[in-house]
């Protein structure tokens, strides 16, 4: 890239002797000089190249240098030029001004104050020259990197395009490869479905048979005590449904999924039920935990789905039956190679045929399975080793082929004592009528049948109800003025606005109002609800809990309307 222009010196001096004085200098040390008449010229001389300038001062003074500064300006990154300046003895204020903004301007600037022996004046040019030698290598470097990289990138261009014509038919058998391992998978799910819903069906069955029963000889019976215990039985049934269906969601993750502090014992006691039909009738489960068992800080729901995975393993390991004994101990300072500190050690025993080393080496393995094609996916494991990891623990696993397999799950202990009132994951008490009037409300709900119930409960609570069966029409009600102190809304809806999208839509057009979501199925509603602010009621609940809920969605309002004010 180097031309003969970069080796040469420019002089523009255009009063008196100094340019051709000093343009034989240089060209006495075999440096090549070209003198420049004009300001112009000197701009078109560094354009074809230049090693240095040397300026007198006077040829700049009254004169509109913008064409040299901003030819300096533009200057690409790796350059530099150095520019020699011939001054005076002139010390005038102003004159020492103008200095200034000239070295500012041209920046790589050094000031030689005549008269100049011409050996110094020599001397400063071979050493501008050989500092611009070296950003003209700076540039060469970056232009043969560029040309480097731009051969690499064709390099990468040939290599890609012969890659994509090798690996068509990789591609193929990719494709086929996952199209079986989508039907393996789908099968797996249809299969694991099937193992629980089998265990559910029949006892959803004897629900809905005590409640659709009690509801017909409800009007059957005239006697207040035969009709109090239909009321009781048809009471308890939906506790065990909504039981039930809520252990069920958490077992598919369709919940809000938080660590907090657990009471172990409380926790996997209440899963007896979903266990018991899960496993075989051969197979029974045990619970062994001591009073004194800390509490520790895991997310509930996970840690039900690890002891139902650990479950069904230690079933399938048993196929002539037996027992699976689930139990915690406390393990005070403990310390191994993975973890330090206080520990609740949970351990799932079971007497089945165990598994060999090999085998157990590669047990966490995801997709890694020894159950026959359809049998099993190879998850549950690596579900059970991802839990205790990202919970501060770990996992150990002992087995021996012909004497059984102990899991035990290292889970930290909290800080925080545990809730030692059970919560109740539905409450069915008779709500008190208020009669004196609570305030009017807006009722979003499209299920028709779940309207009507609804708009019941909230009159017995002593509140005018409006219903909107969609997102849309609540909205018109709300733009017609209609008097309303909190709207109630389903999550799921028809339409393309869910409720969580309509709770967003009234806080932009009205901040003031308090919202109320309720679901049955939230999934991710629920994350989507914290964010803006507005709280969700699950299904099923009584008239207590919504009285509770509506109270609360009116505090929870005041604060963000005194902020608004």
């Amino acid at each position: 890239m180097s031309t003969e222009g970069d080796q040469r010196v420019l002089v523009f001096a255009p009063i008196g002797r100094d340019g051709p004085a000093s343009a034989e200098l240089f060209r006495s040390a075999r440096i090549d000089a070209a003198v420049c008449s004009s300001l112009s010229d000197l701009i078109v001389q560094l354009r074809q190249g230049v090693g240095a300038v040397v300026i007198a001062e006077e040829g700049l003074f009254a004169t509109d240098a913008e064409p040299l500064t901003e030819w300096v300006a533009r200057q690409p990154p790796w350059s530099d030029l150095p520019f020699i300046v011939l001054t005076s003895h002139r010390e005038q204020p102003a004159v020492v001004a103008w200095r200034r903004d000239l070295v500012t301007a041209l920046r790589n600037v050094s000031l030689l104050e005549r008269p100049i022996q011409p050996i110094t004046l020599l001397s400063a040019v071979q050493s501008a020259m050989r500092a611009r030698r070296r950003q003209y290598e700076i540039r060469a470097l970056i232009h043969a990197r560029e040309q480097a990289a731009q051969e690499l990138e064709r390099l990468v261009v040939e290599r890609t395009r012969a890659l994509a014509e090798s690996n068509e038919h990789l591609r193929v058998e990719m494709a086929e490869r996952a199209q079986v391992e989508e039907t393996l998978r789908q099968a797996q799910k249809i299969e694991a479905i099937g193992r629980l819903t089998g265990g559910v069906a029949h006892d959803f069955n004897n629900l809905l048979m005590v409640i659709s029963g009690g509801l017909d000889m409800l009007d059957r019976q005239s006697d207040p005590a035969r009709r109090r215990r239909l009321m009781d039985g048809m009471i308890q049934a939906a506790q065990r449904g909504a039981s039930l269906t809520r252990q069920l969601l958490a077992f598919s993750r369709r919940q809000e999924l938080r660590p907090e502090p657990v009471d172990i014992a409380r926790q996997i006691g209440g899963m007896r039920e979903l266990l018991d039909r899960s496993l075989r009738g051969d197979v029974h489960v045990q619970f062994e935990f001591p009073d004194a068992l800390w509490p520790v800080e895991v997310d509930p729901g996970e840690l039900e789905l690890v002891v139902l995975n650990l479950a069904v393993n230690a079933r399938d390991a048993m196929p002539t039956g037996g027992t699976i004994l689930v139990r915690g101990e406390n393990l005070a300072n403990w310390r191994d190679d993975e973890i330090s500190g206080d520990f609740v050690r949970l351990s799932v025993v079971d007497s089945g045929t165990g598994m060999s080393e090999d085998v157990r080496l590669r047990v966490f393995e995801p997709f890694f399975t020894t159950k026959d094609i359809g049998k099993g996916s190879g998850l549950g494991l690596a579900q059970v080793y991802g839990f205790s990891k990202q919970s501060r623990g770990t996992v150990r696993i002992e087995s021996e082929l012909g004497r059984g397999t102990t899991i035990a799950l290292y889970l930290p202990r909290s800080a925080h004592a545990a809730s030692t009132s059970r919560r109740h994951l539905v409450d069915f008490h008779h709500a008190s009528a208020r009669h004196h009037a609570q305030g009017r409300i807006l009722l979003v709900e499209d299920d028709a049948e779940v309207a009507a119930l609804v708009s019941e409960m909230l009159r017995q609570l002593g509140y005018e109800v409006t219903h909107a069966a969609s997102a849309a029409a609540a909205l018109g009600a709300l733009a017609d003025g209609r008097a309303v102190d909190l709207v109630f809304s389903d999550v799921m809806m028809p339409g393309g606005m869910n409720g969580v999208e309509l709770a967003r839509e009234i806080q932009k057009r009205r901040g003031d109002m308090p919202i109320l979501l309720t679901s049955g199925y939230s999934g991710t509603a629920v994350h989507a609800a914290r964010e803006a602010g507005v709280r969700i009621l699950s299904k099923p609940y009584g008239v207590d809990e919504l009285a509770a809920a509506i109270d609360a969605a009116k505090t929870e309002s005041v604060p963000s309307r005194a902020r608004s004010s």
